[in-house]
């Protein structure tokens, strides 16, 4: 195995502005490298927590749980509960998405949406007074929704069951 190379502490931002433009250019693998660069040299560096999180969820259409399982503990890192929880409804959102975007069964993809929003109803209520971020997600979904009525729950399924054969509600 080729051992990889470490980065001054010093790079740090400059780094995070390489990973944010690799981002926007829809390459997140380079996006999620120099993420764990940032993050070999200091584990909590929020920005590269976050940026992570999102480059993963940036490969959410073409991959598969563990992907998931990762943004998710990406999740747990974060260092207050806004962030925790706005971002876990990113991921539930993004998910949904990707979903949808692989034609699953519409409840699946209803029932990741419905958990979205719950998250940025959450989040919502911790925002501070000047962040409405959590409730502009919310529209996102309820805009997709109303725009695909075809994407609806399943009648037989409470909400609180496991949605798909591979991730669980949380």
């Amino acid at each position: 195995m080729i051992e990889l190379k470490r980065i001054k502490p010093e790079t740090i931002s400059r780094a995070m502005a390489k990973a944010e433009r690799y981002r926007l250019l829809n390459e997140p693998r380079e996006s999620i490298s120099i993420c764990r660069d940032v993050l070999e040299v200091d584990p909590n560096h929020q920005e590269a927590i976050v940026t992570l999180l999102l480059s993963i969820t940036d490969l959410f259409p073409s991959c598969d749980l563990q992907h998931h399982q990762e943004a998710e503990s990406l999740v747990e890192r974060l260092d207050d509960d806004y962030r925790r929880v706005y971002y876990d409804g990113v991921i539930a959102e993004r998910w949904a998405k990707s979903k949808w975007k692989r034609h699953a069964p519409s409840h699946i993809v209803h029932e990741h949406l419905i958990n979205a929003m719950s998250k940025y109803e959450q989040a919502a209520s911790l925002s501070a007074a000047d962040n409405d971020d959590a409730l502009m997600r919310w529209n996102t979904c309820a805009r997709l929704l109303n725009e695909h009525p075809e994407i609806q729950a399943r009648a037989d399924e409470p909400f609180d069951a496991v949605v798909d054969e591979d991730m669980p509600i949380r």
